[in-house]
């Protein structure tokens, strides 16, 4: 069985839901020369002994689903060893383009550069959409004044403009004390996603207290009431019982994240896909093929233990297909 406590995750969601995100990313995208189909009728593998070391890295959003799926599959396949790395998604694709990894985590869609980095190294790779997030801007307990931030107020918060920013200079009514910041670190696909739907590519303010470990980031948020800090919504939904959650205003009311308005798109703009990313060469190897046939087939139900949203149940047929053309 998953040990929850092992990842970090205590809040469950139990019971399995299909869902459909109007607006949404494909399910499975694969980069150049590889395209979507092939043997439907290929086995897994799942009854054979297998043996091998299949390397990982990558988000720490998408960790405690990829930690979850390697704990199941060990119970079938106990000599493949999945070591789950947590250097973030930009540090995940680094050790993806080295050709130091087979598979790498991440919470946004690869970027342009990293392309060009893995053309240039030979390295073919697919990208396979796994479960939705919603990014969840939280602060303590403690803290009584904060009903919800329109996505103005949260770039007039986080946005570098020179200034010590108070609470007041937010909302009128608000206290008269320092806002403290707590984020994901720069290497973060977290990090990227904020950056890129709310800071629009400005620097973060200068005395926000980056880590790449979440953990670390709920630890600083529940001992300041003055805190504010985000990240994945499975990490609030863990500690839900000592944070408070914060309606985003995206134009259209105060919205909360829960798996239904992550789902149909109307917690906006904060909800986003979750990915793995794959090397063509690595699904050769019948441990690794395997792996990810296991990984396809029951990541959705995973996903949503862990406290993320499955995709609609064709995405992840389809994704089979494309997996068992690679092979």
């Amino acid at each position: 069985m998953i040990d929850l406590k092992k990842l970090g995750i205590t809040g469950v969601l139990t019971g399995v839901l299909a869902f459909t995100v109007a607006c949404g990313p494909e399910a499975v995208n694969t980069s150049s020369n590889n395209e979507v189909g092939g043997n439907s009728n290929a086995s897994s593998q799942v009854d054979k002994k297998l043996e091998g070391e299949i390397k990982v890295d990558g988000s720490s959003t998408v960790f405690p689903i990829m930690e979850a799926v390697a704990e199941e599959y060990n119970l079938q396949q106990p000599d493949v060893k999945v070591p789950i790395g947590v250097s973030g998604t930009g540090g995940g694709f680094e050790a993806f383009i080295a050709g130091t990894t087979d598979i790498s985590n991440a919470s946004r869609p690869i970027k342009d550069e990293e392309k060009e980095a893995l053309k240039a190294a030979g390295i073919e790779y697919t990208e396979f959409e796994i479960a939705y997030d919603g990014l969840s801007v939280v602060v303590s307990k403690e803290n009584t004044w904060v009903d919800h931030l329109t996505v103005d107020e949260l770039k007039k918060m986080w946005i570098e403009d020179g200034k010590v920013k108070k609470w007041s200079d937010i909302r009128e009514g608000w206290p008269e004390e320092e806002i403290v910041y707590y984020s994901p670190g720069a290497d973060s696909g977290t990090f990227d996603y904020f950056d890129e739907v709310i800071l629009d590519g400005e620097q973060i303010v200068k005395s926000a207290n980056l880590s790449e470990d979440d953990n670390q980031l709920v630890t600083g948020i529940v001992s300041d009431k003055n805190a504010i800090g985000y990240f994945g919504y499975a990490y609030y939904l863990a500690n839900k019982d000592k944070l408070k959650v914060v309606p985003i205003d995206g134009g259209n009311g105060p919205v909360e994240p829960t798996n239904e308005t992550v789902e149909n798109g109307t917690y906006s703009p904060l909800s986003r896909s979750l990915f793995i990313y794959v090397k063509n060469e690595s699904v050769e190897r019948p441990e690794v093929y395997d792996f990810l046939k296991y990984l396809l087939t029951n990541v959705g139900d995973l996903a949503e233990e862990v406290g993320y949203v499955r995709t609609p149940e064709a995405n992840y047929e389809e994704a089979i297909k494309t997996l068992d053309s690679l092979k």
